[in-house]
């Protein structure tokens, strides 16, 4: 590639820097982020499919009102239908409004493709959710890479000041409250 870019610049007639984004050219298109459906809800004006994950885990779609294609794993030959697709967390947690996918069920596994730079450099605990398990399959062989988070990560490197301990919060007042020093 880089002679046939300074073959360009020849051409041109001008010495350039060719630059790009291996996060999203690389990376992207390298991972799915995988979610599995919790439950299904009929309105009049649509039909959502809530998953077991939300913006904490996958910001981008939130964020950016970014497209990513989602299909759904479990149920490849399904009958075709529009669904919007939901996070966990209350706040503007919408995947996808009006995808169409293959009938989705309680249960199955839908597949948020070109997500590998959005996922794990993008996640967070927000709302004391802990961080999903990674997997990377090579050869169609899976290796976890990263393991699932659990209540100990969320709560690693919490300063236990004792606070709490001597009275109880329905007790306490403005007055009986005192900070300690750090000193």
């Amino acid at each position: 590639m880089s002679e046939r870019f300074k073959e360009f610049c020849l051409e041109y007639g001008r010495d350039l820097k060719l630059i790009f984004e291996p996060g999203k050219f690389l990376v992207s298109e390298a991972g799915a982020f995988i979610a599995k459906v919790n439950s299904t809800k009929t309105t009049p004006s649509t039909v959502f499919a809530q998953v077991n994950s939300g913006f904490n885990h996958f910001p981008r779609p939130m964020m950016y009102d970014a497209y990513h294609h989602i299909e759904n794993l479990s149920n490849p030959e399904g009958e075709q239908r529009l669904y919007t697709i939901v996070g966990y967390v209350c706040e503007t947690d919408t995947f996808g409004y009006d995808r169409k996918l293959n009938e989705v069920r309680n249960g199955d596994l839908l597949a948020f493709h070109n997500a590998g730079a959005y996922c794990s450099s993008m996640a967070s605990q927000y709302n004391s959710r802990v961080r999903p398990a990674e997997i990377l399959i090579e050869n169609n062989t899976p290796y976890l890479i990263r393991e699932r988070e659990n209540i100990e990560d969320l709560v690693r490197g919490t300063v236990d000041h004792g606070l709490y301990n001597e009275l109880p919060v329905s007790e306490a007042t403005n007055e009986e409250i005192t900070v300690p020093s750090q000193g």
